[in-house]
């Protein structure tokens, strides 16, 4: 199973093939991949040199909903992305705990930023954006045995989350005011979950007995979540 990003990616590749293929070259598309880990509410480029929880934290413009300054790499392959993510993956934060042992620590934010430029008719240039996120599980703290800095990092994990569910219930009120300002997290992804976008969520859920209250509180957002309508006839499809 190659999992969601290479799948993503390889469509994205054969789609550039085939539309600068169609317009026998006077039509461009570039792909453009960035890598954000939100560590302890700290937002870190895992592409930057000194990246990871001890790198540089990057500052985030509140005015635009992304991050400034960030490493972006225009890619010409897929695997030129895929070197890309490995790189990425051997800096995230990761700890072993009583509940995980290679327990995320941080959520990732992959981003693809796929860009159409016309030589002729610049009416014709066209951008969009992908967002793939992986979300750092909540956390029971009499399961995970989480002390230290793993109990830091387990508040910082589950707030983000509140944050994020707060969010998806007042989309789904219909609200006037949406705190996407409560939490990075939900800030950065703030054009994936409210206009025009189409969000997509995918939930892991564990079936041994054991886990059972997270299995259930993951389902419960779930289903709050697919309740949430982006734009008329546009839902969050789980």
């Amino acid at each position: 199973n190659r999992g969601l990003i290479p799948r993503a990616v390889e469509k994205l590749f054969a789609s550039k093939k085939e539309i600068e293929r169609s317009f026998g070259g006077n039509v461009s598309v570039s792909i453009k991949v960035e890598l954000l880990e939100i560590y302890n509410e700290d937002v870190f480029d895992l592409l930057d040199a000194d990246a990871g929880p001890k790198g540089q934290k990057m500052k985030i413009r509140l005015n635009s909903n992304e991050a400034v300054n960030n490493v972006v790499v225009e890619a010409s392959s897929q695997d030129e992305v895929q070197g890309v993510l490995e790189l990425a993956q051997q800096r995230r934060c990761v700890k072993a705990t009583k509940s995980n042992s290679e327990s995320s620590r941080s959520h990732l934010l992959f981003t693809v930023r796929f860009e159409l430029s016309s030589l002729t008719n610049e009416e014709m240039n066209r951008q969009g954006v992908l967002h793939i996120v992986d979300l750092a599980g909540s956390e029971r703290l009499d399961k995970s045995g989480s002390h230290g800095t793993l109990l830091t990092e387990a508040k910082h994990i589950n707030t983000s989350l509140s944050a994020l569910s707060h969010v998806i219930q007042k989309l789904q009120e219909k609200s006037e005011h949406i705190p996407y300002r409560d939490s990075k997290l939900t800030y950065l992804l703030r054009d994936s979950l409210g206009g025009d976008s189409k969000t997509l969520c995918i939930v892991c859920c564990s079936p041994h007995q054991a886990h059972f209250n997270e299995s259930l509180n993951s389902i419960r957002f779930a289903a709050n979540a697919s309740k949430v309508e982006l734009k008329q006839g546009n839902k969050v499809d789980v």
